[in-house]
């Protein structure tokens, strides 16, 4: 029998690499995005396979699937703030909120699974680190970022609250930084960013003193995850950290591309914006026990593909 999988924001960095990951003769692919943040070139290579379908859809309107959904994935939202700031700001607090009920909905018609991909910046400033999944966070409602941050807060909440009112099988999931292969070359990240810049020839660019740290996995590291959390027993919800527990500091991660690049290039420090965070790092404990996962490529590995990557990118 075959099964099928709707995956929003399924042409962007996480969702295409899903679709690849996912796709094959017993899983039909229903692959929803409105292409914001996300490129129908990601998911090219499979448009023309019997068990793809893409629909161009924001998900902050209602979803109508005739078809019956037996799990979803639900991925959409810009996650860079470059596009979640600014102008975009109410806009993605509807994607969260109103693209969660959306999306709950959905599977609440269809008694289908759903996974529900949150972030590590519900922690916003951490004052406990590494970051375990019972910590509340530390986050400004009010600040600049918060329409990403609690915006996520509250698309958890509604997640937890369809699974104790309506029984919905649900899945959380704390995304932690992640890189690789079908990121936009200017999502304003810091992998990507230094990465284009060195490969231009252009000065690193470093908010901050550089002495802030963040822990990078490798994209294949976390689609398994994913789909190990959605394979999981429905009993367990999560929310669970997905994530590389070695932290490093951005100058660290700049002198690695340099060296992997152009060695010559310089540094140029900027301001860092507001809200920042400064330490970020997941306890991982808990995918480890529920989930048998733990990341295996590390970050100099997975430099070389996302630098091999974005040397072809057209």
């Amino acid at each position: 029998m075959v099964k099928t999988i709707l995956i929003t924001g399924g042409t962007g960095f996480i969702g295409s690499n899903l679709c690849k990951k996912l796709i094959n003769d017993n899983t039909k692919i229903i692959c929803i995005d409105n292409n914001y943040t996300g490129r129908l070139e990601n998911v090219k290579d499979l448009l023309a396979h019997s068990n793809f379908r893409f629909i161009e859809h924001d998900i902050i309107k209602p979803l109508e699937i005739e078809e019956k959904i037996d799990e979803i994935y639900n991925l959409a939202c810009p996650a860079s703030p470059k596009y979640y700031q600014n102008d975009k700001a109410i806009f993605t607090t509807k994607t969260c909120i109103y693209g969660a009920i959306n999306v709950l909905e959905l599977a609440r018609k269809n008694d289908a699974k759903i996974l529900h991909s949150s972030t590590s910046e519900v922690y916003g400033e951490p004052a406990v680190h590494p970051q375990r999944e019972d910590y509340r966070g530390n986050v400004n409602p009010i600040g600049i970022r918060a329409c990403y941050d609690e915006g996520k807060r509250c698309a958890e909440s509604l997640f937890f609250d369809y699974n104790r009112i309506y029984g919905i099988k649900i899945k959380v999931v704390r995304i932690f930084n992640t890189y690789g292969p079908f990121m936009q070359s200017d999502d304003g990240r810091v992998v990507s960013n230094f990465i284009c810049q060195a490969l231009n020839g252009d000065n690193l660019t470093i908010y901050g003193d550089g002495n802030q740290t963040r822990s990078f996995c490798y994209i294949d590291d976390l689609v398994d995850g994913l789909v190990r959390m959605m394979e999981s027993g429905d009993n367990f919800t999560g929310p669970v950290n997905l994530g590389n527990p070695k932290e490093f500091a951005v100058n660290q991660l700049a002198q690695l591309v340099k060296e992997k690049i152009n060695p010559k290039l310089n540094i140029t420090y900027l301001p860092l914006p507001a809200d920042d965070p400064c330490r970020r790092k997941p306890d991982i404990s808990l995918a480890k026990e529920k989930l048998a996962w733990e990341p295996k490529i590390m970050l100099s590995q997975g430099l070389d593909k996302t630098i091999e990557y974005f040397a072809n990118f057209k």
